[in-house]
């Protein structure tokens, strides 16, 4: 296991990024949000199969705005940050209330919290290349209903 001393400066300006990423998040800041990535970079929300795979900069900006339009509290509290060379592994909690329908899910007014990991790959310029993201769905949509 390596130590924030034995951690290259690549992996710390990666943690980095990841955490100005969820701040944009927290903010509810899209373009801050995709603005780490790359022109090319790629997203994957694992749970929507490959319904859930686009690009960042407009796939991905566009899942993120419909969250935050349909949950406007929405947020979330970074519990784990592991890099290891071009990847860092995000464990987070998400959390919000619903006050719009969300991909067919009628509002109840209700609240979510879900942990979720995110994966995210970087270049050599510390740049976000591709992120994939993973929760449980099933959960996710018992606690709305």
């Amino acid at each position: 296991m390596k130590t924030i001393n034995q951690e290259s400066v690549s992996e710390v300006t990666r943690k980095g990024a990841c955490l100005a990423f969820f701040d944009a998040y927290s903010d509810l800041d899209t373009a801050r949000m995709i603005g780490l990535a790359t022109a090319d970079a790629t997203v994957h929300f694992q749970p929507l199969g490959n319904d859930g795979k686009g690009t960042f900069w407009e796939f991905g900006k566009a899942v993120w705005q419909l969250l935050i339009d349909c949950f406007p509290n929405l947020d979330n509290t970074v519990d784990t940050l592991t890099a290891e060379g071009d990847t860092v592994l995000c464990r987070v909690a998400i959390y919000g209330t619903q006050e719009k329908e969300f991909m067919g899910l009628v509002s109840k007014g209700k609240t979510f919290n879900s942990d979720h990991v995110f994966v995210f790959q970087f270049d050599n310029a510390d740049r976000i290349t591709h992120l994939n993201i993973n929760w449980d769905h099933t959960d996710f949509v018992r606690q709305l209903s």
